[in-house]
């Protein structure tokens, strides 16, 4: 996977765009993890792009503002051993992040009132209930 990475849609992220840089994994490996630059960081400059919609980069730079440096979002992949593989991971959350950021808001929910019969039949379990528990007290037992 490499070339422009979809976001949503006919948007994509252009490759110009794209921050990498390389460093030495940490955790288990053997001698190969120390000498391979396996740790991928993607950073994109989000509050530089002109690749997204303006109304998109509004919404993504307030939802992401708690992820962002200096208008800059930047994500890490270092499960795989192998470099592209973890490039290819970068990039991919990369693209969902993206992706969540810039969905937009859901409709708002429309208040419903419960039928009458439900709450009814709610009330007289409850009522029931309280009878067959009041019934099991050992007031009465002498």
């Amino acid at each position: 996977m490499s070339g422009p990475y979809p976001i949503r849609g006919s948007v994509l992220l252009p490759e110009a765009e794209l921050m990498w840089r390389f460093s030495r994994s940490s955790g288990p490996g053997g001698q190969h993890v120390n000498t391979s630059d396996s740790q991928v960081e993607l950073r994109f400059d989000l509050a530089g792009t002109e690749s997204l919609p303006p109304v998109w980069k509004e919404r993504a730079l307030e939802r992401l503002a708690g992820r962002l440096v200096d208008g800059v979002v930047s994500v890490r992949a270092s499960e795989h051993r192998s470099q592209w593989r973890n490039r290819e991971a970068a990039a991919v959350r990369l693209a969902s992040l993206l992706a969540e950021a810039t969905a937009p808001p859901p409709k708002p929910r429309r208040p419903t009132r419960i039928p009458r019969g439900i709450n009814e039949r709610r009330l007289r379990e409850k009522k029931r209930r309280g009878e067959t528990k009041q019934g099991r007290s050992g007031r009465d037992w002498g």
